[in-house]
């Protein structure tokens, strides 16, 4: 369990998947709005990229999700301020562990957004990796979630699905060059927001981990 300074929750839950050898960094994998870290997608794609990238994979509960873990109902998220604190406490608990790895942060969909704005306010953080950057709701293209990209300076990987009704490459890309930080932009062909992908693409969502994960140990490689 993690303890976090949260109005209602005081702790949350909390795991690691590790790599067979010394990790090579940490990475602070966050989950996104409609399931905890327990979702299949994460429950997945965590060990893997502990095993291929060489990764200490930390996940962990926002406090909404706890309570939805608990309840076992549905909750929407929280507000901005009370997502950071918990995942602000994830991060010093990640950087307790291994105070001398490079520390990544990132997440799925939302978690990812989350650690984008907590690197622009100047989070100690070595490098993002996001996977399905929510740039904008569905449907509503022109409400870019993009302000804070001028204030982030690390290295930064996209991952990407060209299906995702949350990211228009078309609007994705000219974004990218608003980062002050290194950016790479890895898509995904056929890929949704979750990047599942249709059955006539001849490929399976096993294949699209695999090029996911082969997609993080290559950056991790050229950024750390």
């Amino acid at each position: 369990m993690l303890t976090v300074p949260h109005q209602g929750v005081r702790q949350v839950s909390a795991v690691w998947d590790l790599p067979e050898g010394p990790p090579r960094a940490t990475f602070v994998l966050a989950h996104g709005s409609g399931a905890p870290m327990s979702s299949e997608f994460l429950e997945d794609i965590a060990p893997r990229l502990a095993r291929a990238a060489g990764l200490a994979v930390m996940r962990f509960n926002y406090a909404y999700a706890e309570l939805m873990v608990r309840t076992g109902g549905r909750r929407p998220p929280e507000r901005r301020p009370a997502l950071e604190v918990v995942h602000r406490a994830a991060l010093d608990a990640a950087r307790a562990r291994y105070p001398d790895l490079p520390l990544i942060g990132g997440g799925k969909s939302l978690g990812g957004r989350i650690s984008t704005l907590l690197a622009a306010e100047g989070a100690a953080l070595d490098g993002l990796i996001l996977l399905g950057y929510p740039l904008h709701p569905p449907g509503k293209p022109e409400r870019q979630r993009v302000e804070h990209f001028p204030d982030v300076t690390v290295p930064t990987l996209f991952l990407q699905g060209t299906r995702d009704a949350l990211a228009d490459l078309e609007l994705l890309r000219p974004a990218l060059e608003r980062f002050a930080g290194d950016q790479t932009l890895h898509v995904v062909e056929g890929g949704d927001h979750s990047f599942s992908v249709l059955k006539r693409s001849g490929r399976t969502t096993q294949d699209v981990f695999d090029e996911l994960t082969a997609a993080v140990a290559a950056w991790a490689d050229a950024a750390l």
